[in-house]
C-alpha cells in the first residue's frame, strides 16, 4: 500500500480552500491535509514547521505569489498548482509539479491528479534508486559526459551543484584550477543522495556546495544569510539552513 501523503492546501480565497480541503476528504486514504495557509508567509512557516510531502498551491495571492514562495524553500515538495490562469503552466515546470489545476476544479480533475500522485509514490523513489548505487566518498572521481565534452572530476574539486529544471550544474575546477560546469541530467536530489554528507550541504531548493569550498558566509539584506564561493560566486541560503551551516562549520 502506498505511502499516504502528508500536504497543505495554500489559497488565498477562503471559499476555494475550504472547498478544497472537503474534496480532498473524498481521497483521504491517499492524501492527510495538515493544515491550511492563506498566504505565502504564513504557509512557509507551516512547511518549515510540517515538512509536507506536498503542496496544493494557489499562484496568485496577496504579496508574494505561490512561486516566490517555491523559490525560498530549501527542499522541493510535490506541488499541485491550482489557479484561474493557464499562462503559468509553463513556468511551473520548473517545479517538482505534479499536476496544474484550473479553478473552478471540478472533481474528475481533483481525482486525476490524486491517481498521478499516486502512481508517483507507487513508483520507486530516487532515493532507493540512488542508494543501489555505491555512496561516493571524499576521495572519488566522477565521469561526466557533456554533449561531445567528457570530464572526469574529482568530487574534492566540486565547488557547488545547481539545479536547472531537468538537469543539474556541476561547478568544478580542473587540475590546473581554471574553473568549469558541465550538465548532467539528474535531480538535485538524486545526486544528493550519493554525496557524502561530511563534505556537501544542501544550501537551498537549487544549490548542493562543497563546504571547502566556501570562502565567506555573512548576513544577507534579506532575511538569511549568503555564502561566497572561492570562485566568487554568491549564494542565498535561508536563516534555517544558515544554522544547520554554522553547526557544521564550528567546534
Amino acid at each position: 500500500m502506498a505511502k499516504k501523503l502528508r500536504a497543505l492546501v495554500i489559497e488565498d480565497s477562503r471559499l476555494a480552500r475550504e472547498g478544497l480541503v472537503r474534496m480532498l476528504g473524498e481521497f483521504a486514504d491517499q492524501v492527510e491535509v495538515l493544515g491550511q495557509a492563506d498566504n505565502a508567509e504564513t504557509a512557509r512557516l507551516l512547511i518549515e514547521q510540517l515538512r509536507p510531502d506536498l503542496l496544493f498551491l494557489d499562484i496568485h495571492m496577496p504579496g508574494e505569489s505561490g512561486f516566490d514562495l517555491l523559490e525560498k524553500l530549501d527542499y522541493t515538495p510535490r506541488i499541485v498548482f491550482t489557479t484561474a490562469y493557464s499562462e503559468h503552466a509553463i513556468r511551473s515546470f520548473d517545479f517538482n509539479t505534479v499536476d496544474y489545476l484550473l479553478k473552478p476544479i471540478s472533481s474528475l480533475r481533483l481525482a486525476q491528479a490524486v491517481d498521478k500522485l499516486s502512481i508517483d509514490s507507487n513508483a520507486e523513489p530516487e532515493g532507493v534508486r540512488a542508494q543501489s548505487r555505491p555512496a561516493l566518498d571524499l576521495n572519488s572521481k566522477i565521469f561526466i559526459k557533456d554533449g561531445e565534452h567528457c570530464h572526469l572530476v574529482a568530487l574534492a574539486s566540486i565547488r557547488y551543484i545547481e539545479s536547472c529544471k531537468n538537469y543539474v550544474r556541476v561547478f568544478f575546477a580542473d587540475p590546473a584550477g581554471t574553473g568549469k560546469s558541465a550538465y548532467v541530467k539528474k535531480s538535485l536530489n538524486q545526486i544528493e543522495e550519493r554525496l557524502p554528507t561530511q563534505q556537501f550541504f544542501r544550501a537551498s531548493r537549487q544549490h548542493l556546495v562543497n563546504l571547502q569550498a566556501i570562502s565567506g558566509i555573512e548576513e544577507s539584506i534579506r532575511d538569511g544569510f549568503e555564502i561566497t564561493m572561492n570562485d566568487g560566486k554568491r549564494l542565498e541560503i535561508s536563516r534555517r539552513n544558515a544554522a544547520e551551516l554554522k553547526d557544521l562549520l564550528s567546534f
